[in-house]
């Protein structure tokens, strides 16, 4: 009986990939709302979602690969992983069509006032205050807002996961 090391089974350098490439894709956003300052939409907190749960299956798919469990089993939440990451693209595909004006968005996203400063009516405050419109961009870099670089982002690591789920056959 041959026996691989855990990092060479196959899947495992993908899922470690994929998995670290989310994690990054996220923190990043992270970083922009709370070091740099930039407050997140409606869509763009909603955009958040496929990160948040793909990082652990993301994880899980590591553990798999790494303690050699059948491969189906890493190919499955590979799978599972691309998925969400195409449905994250599909929902960055939307909000930048919001932002373009190509069609509307939801109701909820109109914007509204700033946050409150005033402490002593903090509670009265969340009912009225509202996130940023979902229809301007915060920031575009290189022609594209943060929705257009998180299709970006998704596509590549939905081909990523896709990929070694592939090799991990």
């Amino acid at each position: 009986m041959t026996t691989t090391a855990p990092t060479n089974r196959p899947g495992t350098g993908h899922a470690i990939l994929v998995t670290l490439g989310m994690a990054a894709a996220v923190g990043g956003a992270l970083g922009f709302q709370y070091l740099g300052g930039y407050i997140p939409c409606a869509l763009c907190l909603l955009q958040r979602d496929p990160y948040y749960f793909g990082i652990p299956v993301g994880i899980l798919a590591i553990g798999s690969a790494a303690f050699g469990l059948p491969a189906w089993i890493t190919r499955v939440l590979l799978i599972i992983v691309g998925i969400m990451m195409l449905v994250g693209a599909g929902m960055g595909v939307y909000h930048s069509g919001v932002e373009w004006s190509f069609w509307p968005g939801p109701a909820s996203c109109g914007g509204g006032a700033g946050v409150t400063t005033n402490a002593g009516n903090l509670l009265g405050d969340l009912n009225t205050v509202h996130g940023p419109s979902c229809t301007e961009a915060a920031l575009r870099v290189l022609g594209l807002s943060f929705a257009g670089w998180n299709v970006i982002a998704s596509v590549v690591l939905a081909a990523i996961a896709f990929i070694g789920a592939k090799k991990a056959a």
